[in-house]
């Protein structure tokens, strides 16, 4: 199976086996607001739970049958499971993996009766293994509790509403299951993860996890393809439970053959990768995956963002993923699939996700159709040691499931101190922003990382500067050199936030080694009739006319700079109360795209885009 080739329904895209079962769908389910459900021992077989939801939408969601859009501090899911539907020719061996894309926020899951695991992190995914509880017969139970304390500061939140009803630029907040679950066999030795870091002078490095050591010798076979071109073979011995590999790509030293391997927005070039893991002795395949990557690098230098080592200009768009029907979920991989596509038509090469992890099938499309993605998280909004415990290991395991996507090009642990609000008083708080930037760094050396955007930078290899000032105010403060050092060296910014907290982080700017990008400007808030009085934005316009020139206005004020390095609008569509999105919530644009495309871009639409 080609990684790069299928229809964008596989909820783990960069580890494909051939064969898995969804889970979504009708599940079981029951509010428990006196959490009293593991007292009554509500995980063991017996009475259904008395309400019914739709997996994987979170029960906020009109999509998952209930909108219950009020606190919900413990909730539960029950549903049946049928081995021989899974696995027809039996377990023979194998064993049956669970896996569940992002449960928020703290999760148990009982086969049976019996407790087989426990995760915290809203943003991640992990593993149910049920094989050990796995009784003769085929039909079996799988309950799972989650946990999620609607108002803790202390948790990661992103921008989940602490009151019941949202307001502003918060929304309804997502409990539970909130990303796809599906079931999948695997051999007694599996790999069980996979990572790549391309070079696109050299080929790729990666490494191969797997879920024990090999009790009998094993080798790692890799094939690599463009389409149907064979790239790259090659075959690792098994000595540990990773394997480390290097796999050169001859192709990559003709310098002007290189541009059709490589990976871009104008080019979104893919190439499959093949995993097969073999007995030595005998040859047999003990197991086999599907991934893929895109190669490809980026990096900062000289103030300059790089693409292949060539200068990128970002154009980019804020995107909250948070959708009228199914709130933090998407519907389907179809809504992933034309969200990257609009965003593209609009004329942006980039996007933000803002204060989410996005479903990985999102990466996908990304991927496969050429958007390059700042990769952010939800943060919390008070600075405790349970914050920084709660978000390190969350923040380690959001690094490792998407650092292998090509079109994830900036990591963002924070965003506008949220979670060190202190931060310019507080050395533990800029300890801890610094940290965190330098631990993405050992996870994961081959992108740029922003220790806090928006403002009070202590480490950040980009400085993001946040400004929802008038075009004319934009215009003066970003036009020149002196002018960005007014705003950068003597903080006069329109929110009154230092850009700089450190000495390091104002060397790296001084010396012109720092690009600088306003990576959120606009919100430009065009309501539609009757909806004005719930609607938000940093400035309101009545009418489509007014609409596109104000947005003109806005794009026009910093292309005019002769010292950014990109930009980031905000935001692509409508988000609860917010009503500042180029979109409406339904997705429809506000004006033409091609209008649209041609303020983002300042040049005219041609016919083919059109």
């Amino acid at each position: 199976m080609r990684a790069t080739a299928h229809d964008g329904t596989h909820p783990r895209p960069l580890l494909c086996r051939e064969h898995w079962t969804s889970l979504d769908g009708t599940w079981e389910f029951a509010s428990d607001p006196t959490d009293r459900g593991l007292a009554e021992r509500w995980f063991e077989r017996g009475e259904p739970l008395p309400e019914r939801i739709e997996v994987p939408f979170p029960p906020e969601s009109p999509a998952s049958g209930l909108g219950r859009t009020q606190f919900q501090h413990v909730v539960w899911y029950r549903r049946g499971l049928d081995v021989d539907a899974i696995a027809p020719d039996g377990l023979d061996g194998r064993r049956l993996l669970v896996r569940f894309g992002a449960v928020d926020h703290r999760a148990q899951v009982w086969c049976d009766g019996r407790l087989v695991t426990t995760h915290e992190g809203g943003q991640t995914p992990f593993t149910a293994d049920l094989t050990d509880t796995l009784a003769a017969e085929s039909d079996h139970v799988i309950v799972v509790r989650a946990e999620d304390d609607p108002v803790v500061p202390d948790q990661p939140r992103g921008k989940q509403d602490w009151r019941e009803r949202q307001h502003d630029i918060w929304y309804d907040r997502t409990t539970g299951i909130w990303q796809s679950v599906w079931a999948e066999c695997v051999p007694e030795t599996y790999i069980d993860d996979v990572s790549w870091t391309p070079d696109p002078t050299t080929g790729i490095s990666g490494e191969i996890t797997l879920s024990r050591a090999p009790r009998e010798q094993a080798v790692v076979e890799i094939g690599v393809r463009l389409g149907e071109e064979l790239l790259a073979e090659q075959s690792t011995l098994v000595k540990a439970g990773v394997v480390g590999v290097e796999i050169p790509i001859d192709a990559l030293r003709n310098a002007q053959d290189r541009g059709r391997l490589l990976w871009s927005p104008e080019h979104p070039n893919l190439v499959d990768i093949e995993v097969r893991l073999r007995d030595r002795a005998t040859g047999d395949e003990l197991d086999a995956v599907s991934s893929y990557t895109g190669l490809r690098s980026v990096g900062v230098d000289h103030g300059v963002f790089r693409l292949n080592d060539h200068p990128c200009f970002v154009r980019s768009v804020l995107n909250q993923g948070f959708r009228p029907q199914t709130h933090l979920a998407a519907r389907d991989t179809e809504e992933m699939r034309r969200e990257v596509e609009i965003i593209k038509e609009l004329g942006f090469n980039s996007v933000r996700i803002h204060q989410k992890c996005e479903d990985p099938r999102w990466l996908y499309w990304a991927d496969r159709l050429g958007l390059m993605v700042w990769g952010e998280a939800a943060n919390a909004y008070a600075y405790s040691p349970a914050a920084v415990s709660a978000f390190i290991p969350e923040w380690t395991e959001i690094v490792r499931r998407y650092r292998s996507h090509p079109s994830l090009v900036t990591w963002v642990p924070l965003n506008e101190s949220w979670g060190v609000s202190d931060i310019a008083a507080s050395p533990a708080q800029r300890s801890y922003s610094r940290a965190l930037a330098e631990l993405t760094r050992a996870l994961d050396p081959s992108r740029p990382v922003l220790s806090n955007e928006g403002w009070e930078h202590v480490d950040s290899d980009i400085l993001g500067l946040h400004d929802y000032s008038s075009p004319e105010e934009m215009g003066a403060r970003y036009v020149d050199r002196d002018a960005l050092d007014d705003v950068v060296l003597r903080a006069r910014t329109p929110h009154g936030r230092r850009p700089l907290l450190s000495d390091a982080q104002e060397g790296g700017y001084l010396a012109g080694e720092t690009p600088v990008m306003v990576t959120e400007f606009g919100g430009v808030s065009l309501a539609r009739e009757g909806d004005e009085a719930d609607s938000w934005g940093y400035s309101s316009v009545t009418s489509e006319e007014a609409y596109a020139e104000a947005v003109r206005a806005q794009f026009d004020a910093l292309r005019a700079s002769s010292e950014l390095s990109g930009v980031c609008y905000t935001q692509l569509m409508d988000t609860g109360l917010e009503t500042n999105g180029l979109l409406y919530a339904d997705g429809m644009p506000k004006l033409a795209a091609e209008t649209i495309r041609e303020i983002v871009t300042g040049e005219p639409s041609r016919p083919d885009q059109r």
